[in-house]
C-alpha cells in the first residue's frame, strides 16, 4: 500500500497537472525502494519483539521462529536497513538535497524504538507508527516538489504539497484507528507481555467508546472536506460516499457490537480497505478536474 500510494501521488496527482517535479522514473523507484526496505526492516524488528504476544494472539501467523530463525531475521533487519538508508543517501544527493538523507535515518531509528519500547507504552506508540505511515506519503512531496521549488512556482508547489498533506493526514488518522483496533484484538497477548496499551490501561469497553468517538470525528472531518472541496465534482462526491463515508458510518455502529476478536478483526480490515480506497480516489482527479 505504501508503494501504491507513492505511485498514485506521483502519477495520478502531480504528473497529470504538469507540476514541476524532481523525480523521474528512476527517482520515484528509488524513493519507493528506500521506503519499502526501511518499512520491511521495521516489520522484521517488530515481529522479533512480538514473538511472545504473537504466540497468543495469532499462533498460526507466526513467521519469525517458525519459517525464519530469529538469527536470520536479525540479518534481514540489518540488511534491509542498510539498503534502505543507502538508497535514501543516494536519492538525497540525486535531488541535490543531501540533508534529506537524515529523514531515512530518523525513520529507521524510530521504527526500531517503536518495536522495542514505544509500542508497549500508552498511546505514544500508536501515534508514532501512524505518523510514520503518513510520512511515507509526505516523502513524495519532500523529494519531488521541494527540490523543484522556485519563486515562480511557489504557489502551485505549495498547493499540491497541501493536497499531499491532506492525504497524509487521512492516512495518519485511519492508521491510528486501525492501531487502536489491533490493540483491542491483541489484548490477551499484550497483557501477558506486560504492555500498557490503551485497552489494558482504560479497559476494553472504554477503548471501544474512544475508538467510536475518533471514528465519528474523522467521519465528520471527511464530510466537511467533501462539502468544502469536492462539492462541485459529483463523481468524486459519489465515490467518497460509497467507498469512504458509508464504511466509516458502518464501523461507527459496528464498534459498539464488536464483542469477539473476529468482529474486531473485521473492523481492523475495514480500516485498511477505507485507507486503500481513499488513496485510489487520486485516480479520479485527472479525469474530473482537468475536464
Amino acid at each position: 500500500m505504501i508503494a501504491l500510494s507513492q505511485l498514485l501521488l506521483k502519477y495520478a496527482l502531480l504528473e497529470p497537472f504538469g507540476v514541476s517535479t524532481s523525480l523521474d522514473i528512476l527517482g520515484i523507484s528509488l524513493l519507493i525502494l528506500a521506503t519499502l526496505c526501511i518499512a520491511a526492516a521495521g516489520n522484521i524488528i517488530n515481529d522479533l519483539n512480538d514473538i511472545e504476544t504473537d504466540t497468543i494472539n495469532k499462533p498460526n501467523s507466526i513467521i519469525v521462529g517458525k519459517s525464519i530463525s530469529e538469527k536470520s531475521a536479525y540479518y534481514y533487519f540489518i540488511m534491509f536497513n542498510i539498503v534502505g538508508v543507502g538508497v535514501g543517501f543516494y536519492l538525497s544527493h540525486l535531488v541535490n538535497k543531501s540533508a534529506f538523507f537524515s529523514l531515512f535515518v530518523i525513520v529507521s531509528i524510530l521504527l526500531y524504538v517503536y518495536a522495542t519500547y514505544l509500542k508497549r507504552t500508552f498511546l505514544i506508540g500508536n501515534l508514532v507508527v501512524s505518523a510514520l505511515v503518513a510520512l511515507s506519503l509526505i516523502f513524495v512531496g519532500i523529494f519531488d516538489l521541494i527540490p523543484s521549488l522556485t519563486s515562480l512556482n511557489r504557489e502551485t508547489q505549495l498547493t499540491f504539497f497541501n493536497v499531499i498533506l491532506d492525504y497524509a493526514l487521512f492516512a495518519f488518522l485511519l492508521n491510528l484507528l486501525r492501531e487502536i483496533t489491533k490493540d483491542i484484538e491483541d489484548i490477551n497477548g499484550d497483557f501477558k507481555a506486560g504492555m500498557k496499551t490503551i485497552p489494558l490501561v482504560l479497559g476494553r469497553e472504554r477503548t471501544k467508546y474512544i475508538l467510536a468517538f475518533l471514528n465519528i470525528v474523522i467521519l465528520v472531518g471527511i464530510i466537511v472536506y467533501v462539502i468544502n472541496s469536492l462539492y462541485t465534482q459529483l463523481s468524486l462526491v459519489i465515490y467518497f460516499l460509497i467507498f469512504i463515508i458509508a464504511p466509516l458510518i458502518f464501523t461507527s455502529v459496528k464498534i459498539f457490537n464488536a464483542d469477539s476478536n473476529k468482529e474486531v478483526g473485521l473492523i481492523k480490515n475495514l480500516y485498511k480497505w477505507i485507507m486503500l480506497f481513499g488513496m485510489l480516489s487520486l485516480l479520479l482527479y485527472k479525469y474530473i478536474i482537468l475536464n
